[in-house]
């Protein structure tokens, strides 16, 4: 059991994440890897790359949802310790069958949290992602756009020392990717870590510190995003920020 948030210890940072020689199989089929990869303890890293070249994969070897065939993925405290203190946001918003503020308090909840706080916690959070109006409202009844914005409150509420993200605004609207970025910039510049993956090329651009390539299972090109775009070092890379096929 995580700690109570009621009290707050000084803590050593779980991150730098590193992956050294990190392979993920499914029944002797490789998936991804082997990858030498390392997330410093700030910025905004968007994974990319054509489908299924990895980028699901990846995110899910570095959060611990995808078992590791060989090589190592290693927090700066042990990996116990770090499980509690990292969040995932998936593609499609997993929704518990409860009303949106008991949604959003679970996390402050799980980890010890009175109930009467977490409630005015997630309150607060509710507030600010706009769903102030839908605190009572049953959370598998939300609209897409809304499930995801709760998704996000719920994961940030504990402020996750790292955050994954699964293509977050793949199925949302202008307006609703709008919210959500706004809402990530604001995690990162609070001192969350954000790892995102993301299809969407202006998405990318606009919140990208650095990118990782996935190609062929692999790690193909990694490194600052003003370079990433201006510069490829691969033809890989370079057909895809084109937005031609990459086979």
């Amino acid at each position: 059991m995580v700690g109570s948030l009621d009290s707050h210890p000084p803590q050593a940072s779980i991150l730098p994440l590193r992956l050294t020689g990190a392979c993920a199989r499914v029944r002797g089929k490789p998936l991804v890897g082997p990858v030498d990869l390392t997330i410093g303890a700030e910025g905004l890293t968007i994974v990319m790359g054509p489908n299924g070249s990895g980028k699901t994969t990846l995110l899910r070897m570095m959060h611990g949802l995808q078992r590791v065939a060989e090589g190592e993925v290693c927090w700066n405290i042990p990996k116990r310790q770090a499980l509690g203190r990292q969040a995932y946001v998936f593609q499609t918003p997993i929704m518990m069958r409860r009303r949106v503020m008991d949604s959003i308090a679970f996390p402050l909840i799980l980890r010890g949290m009175g109930k009467m706080r977490a409630r005015a916690r997630a309150s607060e959070w509710a507030q600010k992602i706009g769903l102030g109006d839908a605190l009572s409202r049953p959370a598998p009844f939300l609209s897409g756009g809304e499930k995801q914005k709760l998704s996000l409150a719920r994961a940030l509420i504990f402020k996750p020392d790292i955050l994954f993200l699964d293509e977050p605004c793949a199925n949302l609207d202008g307006r609703a990717t709008r919210e959500i970025e706004a809402i990530l910039l604001e995690a990162k510049a609070g001192g969350t870590r954000l790892v995102m993956a993301t299809h969407d090329m202006g998405q990318a651009r606009r919140l990208a510190s650095d990118v990782v390539f996935m190609y062929g299972g692999k790690v193909h090109e990694k490194g600052p995003a003003e370079g990433f775009f201006k510069g490829p070092e691969t033809r890989e890379a370079a057909m895809f920020i084109k937005g031609e096929i990459v086979e």
